[in-house]
């Protein structure tokens, strides 16, 4: 008699361990089946993140020529301003009318030093009033 329960006792014991291990079977099943699609969503977000890399740094390489260029286009310019300044010495440029209004010069006196005509003249004092 205590054989039987005794081997009774050891069989529900067993088969609660059996049901548990199942149990805990299925939880890990769970657990990596919900591990893989969230690999699987951490993978396609790398994925999008680094084309978002890829399109930034091409933008920036194309800025950077971009730029270059400007850059070799712009250079010249003082030298080039200088020169249109200094070709004909009789004349005064705009730049310098701009300095005579600065120091309150009239419409007449840009005409007559500066070789203006009288509306360049008229603008010019407009444009470069205090």
């Amino acid at each position: 008699m205590i054989l039987e329960v005794a081997v009774v006792v050891l069989f529900l014991f067993w088969a609660g361990t059996l049901a548990m291990f199942l149990a805990y079977i299925r939880a890990q099943r769970q657990i990596a089946v919900q591990q893989a699609e969230g690999d699987a969503l951490r993978d396609q977000r790398i994925k999008d993140l680094s084309k978002r890399v890829d399109d930034y740094q091409s933008g920036n390489v194309r800025m950077g020529e971009s730029l270059h260029e400007l850059r070799a286009i712009v250079a010249p310019l003082p030298d080039k301003l200088a020169q249109l300044e200094q070709r004909d010495p009789s004349s005064l440029s705009f730049a310098q009318a701009a300095r005579l209004v600065g120091m309150g010069a009239s419409v007449d006196e840009l005409t007559a030093s500066c070789g203006l005509t009288q509306a360049e003249a008229e603008l010019m004092r407009k444009m470069h009033k205090n």
